[in-house]
């Protein structure tokens, strides 16, 4: 990840984002008050995420997998620690419902990958996943929509 070192409209945009991933799973079981620090530490835990994809070479579009897959698994967990409505997580002595959150993030992970290689194995015997090289180099706006998105 290129580092700017200042803020960006985008950076900001999708720290607030992040922010709003991350509260949507605990949102029946916090606080307003809570909102915040789960929000603030999943917006770092994400912040370092997306700067993963560079470091180790994937493909993240729109940054999907470091804002939404790590958000909602922090924001999951943070459910475990901050819930106090309907419940109560580690804050309130309740150190089970961590281990609740923990075993409901791992078997949606794997639920989510098993899904997603199954989907994309029948998709490479069927129709493929990737273009050819020159339909790459032509522009996919041209190749596969026959249109062009931009005037360049």
């Amino acid at each position: 990840m290129a580092s700017l070192r200042y803020p960006t409209a985008l950076g900001f945009a999708t720290g607030i984002l992040a922010g709003l991933v991350a509260i949507t799973p605990s949102a029946g079981f916090v606080t307003p008050m809570a909102a915040i620090p789960i929000g603030a530490i999943t917006s770092f835990v994400c912040y370092n995420a997306v700067g993963l994809k560079e470091r180790l070479g994937y493909d993240d579009s729109l940054d999907a997998f470091g804002v939404h897959g790590v958000g909602g698994i922090v924001g999951a967990l943070l459910v475990g620690v901050f819930a106090s409505v309907g419940g109560t997580g580690l804050l309130l002595g309740n150190s089970s419902q961590m281990l609740i959150q923990l075993q409901g993030v791992v078997v949606t992970i794997v639920y989510a990958a098993a899904g997603t290689l199954l989907i994309g194995f029948i998709l490479n015997k069927t129709i493929g996943l990737k273009v050819s090289e020159s339909e790459e180099n032509i522009g996919l706006d041209k190749t596969q929509h026959g249109e062009v998105a931009y005037n360049i």
